[in-house]
């Protein structure tokens, strides 16, 4: 069993935190008023932390690589977050949405996959 597969939930939760958060700064009604992201106030400690997670969940996809199990998934997640982040970049604002829900999705599709197999070995 990999030790560090255990660690999906949180980050399963902190993917579905970050796309709440992502809708409220990069959403419909922002799109609709023109607003820049970068512009609307963000509390200090709400950005350390999506800052900090966000390292934590990078490296922690690179430790996935690190043992069989989880591997297929590791990749997958490092994969989409490379090609989200490239096409995040380069699109507007509108389509960053977009990037970011379908991105999103395919993050916690492997993240629940993680989890149910971790959860399957420590079974057996």
């Amino acid at each position: 069993m990999n030790p560090f597969a255990l660690l999906a939930p949180v980050f399963l939760v902190f993917e579905l935190w970050q796309l709440v958060v992502s809708e409220r700064y990069m959403g419909i009604k922002q799109i609709r008023v023109n607003a820049d992201p970068r512009e609307l106030p963000m509390p200090r400690w709400m950005a350390v932390l999506w800052a900090g997670g966000l390292i934590v969940y990078f490296l922690w996809m690179f430790t996935l690589l690190l043992h069989p199990v989880g591997r297929a998934q590791g990749i997958v997640l490092l994969a989409v977050t490379a090609v989200g982040y490239a096409l995040r970049s380069s699109g507007g604002l509108m389509w960053v949405l977009v990037t970011l829900t379908f991105e999103g999705s395919i993050r916690i599709g492997m993240l629940f996959s993680l989890f149910v197999m971790t959860w399957r070995q420590m079974m057996s």
